[in-house]
């Protein structure tokens, strides 16, 4: 049976709450006048009751007390039912003053009232708490009726420990056993907490064996990412379930549920601090503007049409060829925002689809992300990573130019340095001719270059979570590869960071941080879905797939960089390009893709880029030529 079905019908809610008003006002009366009530006031209690009853059905129907979830009562709840019945009291004590100015006498004695409105509160609350509690002991698991309880660790002693160790106590009873609270402030250390005693984090290690526990939960909300990982390392080593409170902008009308606390997994130990954006800088820049985002549809694109749209612009254009994950965008920016979004299905390598599209919504400011990304499909197929990376992003590169389109930020990869695969040797062509047509043009091109983008389509991360929900294995190409990692909101808000900073020309680099192991990525992740590694989930390694190479760099042999004013941005010095030359050789290369020899094709392109070199590829015979 669902929550729903066993929720109290709102009918039948109402139907108490005005019964527990009417027997609160009688025993108001037999309070007030030692169960004697006289005469004169036994003629009056027809119609002074008449008028509470009215009047709190009123302020009841108004503020609609009887519709919440009655076995969910939060501390929301009750601040509702005691301010509506104040103000009911109010109402009530304003229309027997009326009745006194009329009539020379008084209907309801003031002590009627106070009496009336502490009887109502404490019945009403209770009434709610009752059949919450009711609720809370047939819903909490059976395990403490076999004598089995889960041993817990609560990582935080302050407000949201607190409120984590109730939110466990309602939800499971006697099933769930608090061990212990760990907390870094010394003056809680020693002490104890809703009777448990506080502990130093050099403790947890000893806790886990003496206890034997079964979940540590991380109800602190400011812990560093690099703290998370190492807590997860001591409750992975003791196999101990490590879990986390979100913030306490999602609980539930302020209260946290203790269904909203979620097993951590590896996107909370990868990510990192929050971006400092400056908003006020970005706002003047895209505020009231045209905005295009190409590849709109996919992870990176969506996720800057969210970032985006926080700084009021006149008007989002999505592009993107791929219907039914555009369709599903459409959905969810029609449901969410009031901006003007148009969604066009194009295609940035037809000229003439996009040449309509830039005079219907002429932009401002352009966010290419339209590419084709993965390596080893574009080692098979590099016509199409031409056609698309290179030609794509010439043909926006060129109307942004002539459209006079302030400035084009393209989404570049740290795989277009020192390439090793036609995937990455594409978008490096494509960087270097936006760098040669800024030279020439009133627009500013601006390259941002990131890593692996977790989450994003075609990353490890929903590849390996897919293979351990199907019971592995875990294919990993090889044991030592590493690669840099950064989550989706981060690279995108850095895309806005770098996008504002560029005058034109530059190649922004995005400080990746450190470089994480894939073999020791895949372990943690089979260990953080309680399995282990060899015994529930085998890992396998398939070799190095065409194109690909054990470790990325982020900038190139002959580049360097300069800081910015922003620590996580780099300006990568690259040497520069004739505008003519390069766009007559690109042109060439264009024009051999009629042609489908794969061979011409990346011969052309290490030509442009002499330091492509293929790895692991069919194409290593062109670089000894």
């Amino acid at each position: 049976m669902n929550d729903k079905s066993r929720s109290a019908p709102r009918a039948v809610i109402f139907i108490i709450d005005v019964l527990m008003i009417f027997f609160s006002t009688m025993i108001a009366y037999l309070l007030r006048f030692n169960f004697n009530i006289p005469p004169d006031q036994l003629e009056q209690i027809p119609f002074a009751l008449s008028v509470i009853m009215l009047t709190r059905i009123f302020s009841f129907t108004i503020a609609k007390t009887f519709t919440g979830i009655i076995q969910y009562t939060e501390t929301q709840d009750v601040m509702r039912i005691l301010s509506t019945l104040l103000v009911g009291t109010l109402a009530i004590s304003i229309i027997d003053y009326t009745y006194f100015l009329t009539y020379e006498t008084i209907l309801i004695p003031r002590a009627i009232l106070i009496i009336e409105f502490i009887t109502s509160s404490i019945g009403l609350i209770a009434f709610r708490l009752l059949i919450k509690t009711t609720y809370t002991e047939f819903r909490a698991p059976n395990g403490h009726k076999n004598g089995k309880k889960t041993n817990i660790i609560i990582f935080g002693a302050g407000e949201a420990g607190i409120f984590t160790y109730n939110a466990l106590k309602q939800n499971f009873g006697d099933s769930v056993e608090i061990a212990a609270f760990i907390d870094d402030s010394s003056a809680k250390q020693g002490r104890k907490l809703m009777g448990v005693k506080v502990h130093k984090p050099n403790a947890l290690e000893e806790l886990l064996k003496e206890f034997r526990i079964d979940k540590l939960i991380i109800s602190a909300q400011s812990v560093s990412v690099e703290r998370k990982n190492e807590l997860a390392e001591i409750c992975l080593k003791h196999k101990t379930k490590i879990q986390y409170v979100p913030p306490v902008k999602k609980w539930i009308n302020g209260e946290l549920s203790a269904n909203q606390i979620k097993d951590i997994n590896i996107l909370e130990l990868l990510e990192r601090s929050e971006i400092a954006l400056d908003r006020t800088a970005i706002s003047q820049e895209l505020n009231g503007k045209t905005i295009w985002i190409t590849g709109g549809a996919g992870s990176i694109g969506s996720e800057i049409i969210r970032q985006v749209i926080n700084f009021s612009p006149a008007k989002i254009v999505v592009i993107d060829t791929a219907e039914t994950p555009m369709y599903h965008i459409e959905l969810e920016f029609n449901s969410i925002s009031n901006n003007d979004i148009e969604f066009i299905i194009g295609d940035v390598r037809s000229r003439a689809r996009m040449t309509k599209a830039f005079k219907q919504f002429p932009p401002d400011i352009i966010y290419h992300a339209a590419a084709y990304k993965h390596v080893p499909l574009m080692e098979s197929n590099p016509s199409e990573a031409i056609w698309t990376n290179v030609k794509g992003t010439r043909v926006l590169a060129d109307l942004a130019n002539e459209y006079n389109v302030e400035k084009f930020i393209m989404i570049s990869t740290d795989k277009a340095v020192n390439p090793t695969n036609v995937m990455g040797a594409s978008k490096r062509i494509a960087e270097i001719y936006v760098q040669a047509l800024n030279n020439l043009s009133k627009t500013s091109y601006i390259t941002t270059r990131f890593g692996n983008v977790l989450g994003s389509n075609g990353s490890v991360i929903p590849l390996f979570t897919q293979q351990i929900k199907e019971g592995g294995p875990i294919t990993i190409t090889h044991p030592e590869i590493t690669r840099y990692f950064m989550t989706i909101p981060e690279a995108c808000q850095l895309v806005l960071v770098a996008g504002n900073k560029g005058n034109g020309g530059e190649i922004f680099v995005f400080n990746m941080g450190e470089s994480v192991k894939i073999l020791d990525l895949a372990q943690k992740m089979i260990k953080l879905s309680d399995l282990e590694v060899g015994k529930d989930i085998q890992i396998i390694f398939t070799g190095l797939r065409p194109g690909e190479k054990l470790y990325e760099e982020l900038l190139a042999t002959e580049e360097n960089t300069l800081p910015t004013d922003h620590e996580k941005i780099m300006i990568a010095k690259v040497r520069p390009y004739d505008y003519d030359k390069i766009n007559s050789e690109i042109q060439t290369l264009i024009d051999l893709f009629d042609s489908q020899d794969n061979f011409q094709l990346v011969k052309r392109m290490k030509n442009i880029v002499p330091e492509f070199k293929s790895k692991n590829s069919i194409y290593e015979g062109l670089d000894n030529q």
